[in-house]
């Protein structure tokens, strides 16, 4: 990597925003570009400042909702990775939330050591981490809908079904992932295209 990987915090508490910048300014191959610690505007600062790399604190006030739909919003806007920060101590609440998010990875936030590793891992490339998250988000599709899903994604795939099964299909794709285009699947997924 020739330039610095820019990254975005979204996190409520500015105390912890302070620390995260501290230690993040220290790694001369990552530049913060900014921080937000309100949700209404995340989604409009991300867009403006382009990251690659967005650190979401998923509870942003009252509910994880909030950081999920902000978390999806950054993805579908920007080309942006999202790296959720939590404290949730249950792995298989944290999984089932960065599917839900489509986040790309996620570190607990008692584990600031990782923080600068995930980062620079992701903004290389794709990692195990986030293909466990785009497959677990992938697990509701049927067989014949990954078929579908996989010749979206450029694989080429011979499909037995009619074209109007295949758009059928398609539609249940979107409806499954909670996309609204072919666009979104394309970029939200677009570690599976070939």
């Amino acid at each position: 990597m020739t330039e610095n990987v820019r990254v975005f915090i979204v996190e409520d508490d500015k105390d912890f925003i302070f620390l995260i910048k501290k230690m993040l300014e220290k790694q001369p191959e990552i530049e913060v570009i900014g921080s937000c610690s309100k949700k209404e505007e995340a989604v409009q600062m991300a867009c403006a400042l382009r990251p690659q790399i967005v650190i979401m604190d998923l509870n942003l006030g009252i509910s994880e909702a909030d950081g999920i739909r902000i978390s999806r919003e950054i993805r579908l806007l920007t080309d942006a990775k999202v790296l959720i920060l939590t404290s949730l101590d249950s792995p298989d609440i944290v999984l089932r939330v960065a599917k839900e998010a489509f986040a790309s990875g996620y570190i607990f936030k008692n584990q600031p050591n990782l923080l600068v590793e995930n980062i620079l891992a992701l903004a290389r490339g794709y990692t195990a981490q986030e293909y466990l998250i785009a497959s677990m988000a992938l697990s509701g599709l049927t067989e014949a809908e990954m078929g579908v899903f996989q010749m979206l994604m450029g694989k080429d795939i011979k499909l037995q079904s009619s074209p109007k099964t295949i758009a059928n299909q398609k539609t249940k794709i979107l409806k499954k992932l909670g996309l609204e285009s072919q666009r979104e699947l394309m970029h939200i997924f677009k570690l599976f295209r070939n």
